[in-house]
């Protein structure tokens, strides 16, 4: 980490300003070499200083040039950010000439890994900045927040340090046992710390799954045979053309997807083609994708005809979605009703129609219901990723592991072994323990000059 970095931070394309930011020692020195105006390696920290950038005897582009020294950067690091005008040539060009003399292109996510590695933030606050750049709801981006705030991080490290207290105790009955003004560690004392944070943990652990909906969405698959209305449906709840619409069976022969906010959450929508019997190569191959999304959504809007009875394709995808979180959405209720909904045993049944809006409203109020979308509080800390709620589920069973062991009265000294097995694992949660290989893969999601 002793070389220079460079990235462009702000979106390539025709904009107001561009930001070129560099981080590491010397980067400083480097930036005025090409900076026509005040010498950056004498002004304060933290300035902003207005000038050219210039390769050799050009001037590339008129500049402000922000100089932030360390260690009171994001990187911990010397910082300097070049604020120029906006557009892919300029910006591009003022990138080659930093490049040109000395700084490296940086990697994805190079800045906050160095950030993670200099000790300004943790792993669970590096994953929070990833998150709040790639929130889509308002939802997403207050969850990201709080998890950046630290307050996650902050019982993470409560824990830690009530399990180092416990194990520091042990140590000392089982290394110094003719002392008698030290506190003697019992089983019962350790069950009562162990019961506690068990229970903690465990709240959080399904606060996690509850909540991991803000951050990932809600995938929704609308299925249905042929022409009963499934693209109209989409359309409508989208509020915009997106699936084409035609009389003629068979029209959608490939998912169209589409997304929409609900209650702060991104619910996205796929709308599979028509399940039925057919020889077109195309379309079966359609009909197979949309049953894969079938088993890959979180929840399942079956489409049925009101003008219609029930046939075989009917059937199976019903038996397809009965063990799955679904809604019965009725359609074409303004034609002639034909289909027997009383015979077909199936929950939160909605009806809408051909031509107008009725229905959509009570579509997504079932789907409010369904998913608690009004209960939600972004305020509870919450595990917001696969990694982290691995972690503390582990640590959850290693938790009633010493529990168990307390009850079969296993020895002190034997117990304290899954302990510190325990404040191991919450210690990969923050990035206390981390291999080369988790580091480098977790920073390669990120986006450049982040």
């Amino acid at each position: 980490m002793n070389d220079v970095i460079v990235a462009i931070s702000t979106t390539l394309g025709k904009g107001a300003i561009s930001i070129v930011r560099l981080s590491g020692s010397g980067c400083i020195e480097l930036v005025n070499k090409c900076f026509k105006g005040k010498d950056l390696t004498k002004v304060d920290s933290h300035t902003i200083n207005f000038g050219y950038i210039i390769d050799k005897n050009e001037v590339i582009d008129q500049v402000l040039v922000s100089v932030m020294k360390e260690p009171k950067t994001y990187t911990r690091e010397d910082v300097v950010e070049i604020n120029c005008h906006g557009g892919i040539a300029t910006t591009n060009k003022i990138l080659e000439t930093m490049i040109l003399n000395g700084a490296r292109l940086s990697e994805p996510g190079e800045f906050t890994k160095r950030a993670f590695l200099n000790g300004r933030i943790d792993l669970v606050e590096a994953e929070a900045v990833m998150d709040l750049v790639n929130s889509k709801t308002e939802k997403a981006r207050i969850q990201s927040i709080n998890q950046l705030e630290g307050k996650l991080t902050g019982i993470i490290r409560k824990f830690r340090q009530e399990l180092l207290e416990l194990l520091a105790n042990v140590e000392v009955n089982i290394d110094y046992p003719e002392y008698e003004d030290i506190e003697v560690v019992t089983l019962d004392k350790i069950k009562n710390r162990v019961e506690d944070m068990r229970k903690s943990l465990t709240n959080i652990v399904k606060e996690s799954e509850t909540r991991k909906i803000i951050k990932e969405g809600i995938n929704v698959a609308i299925v249905g045979r042929p022409n009963v209305g499934k693209s109209s449906i989409l359309n409508r709840l989208l509020g915009e053309n997106k699936a084409i619409v035609t009389d003629i069976a068979g029209t959608t022969r490939d998912i169209v997807e589409g997304s929409i906010t609900l209650n702060g959450i991104e619910l996205n929508f796929i709308d599979t083609a028509g399940i039925r019997e057919t020889s077109d190569i195309v379309e079966k191959y359609g009909v197979e994708k949309s049953i894969e999304q079938i088993n890959k959504a979180d929840l399942v809007i079956l489409v049925l005809n009101n003008n219609e009875e029930l046939i075989n394709e009917d059937k199976l995808l019903i038996d397809k979605v009965v063990n799955k979180k679904y809604i019965t959405v009725i359609n074409k209720k303004d034609l002639d009703n034909k289909l027997d909904v009383k015979s077909l045993n199936l929950n939160n049944i909605i009806y809408t129609d051909t031509i107008s809006m009725d229905g959509i409203d009570s579509l997504k109020n079932k789907i409010v219901e369904l998913f608690n979308l009004d209960e939600i509080d972004n305020n509870v800390e919450t595990f917001t990723n696969t990694r982290q709620l691995t972690l503390a589920k582990e640590s959850l069973m290693i938790l009633e592991d010493v529990e168990k062991g307390i009850k079969d009265e296993v020895p002190v000294d034997l117990v304290s072994i899954d302990i510190k097995r325990i404040w191991t694992k919450l210690g990969e949660i923050l990035g206390e323990n981390y291999t080369d290989e988790l580091i480098d893969q977790l920073f390669s999601q990120f986006c450049l000059g982040k």
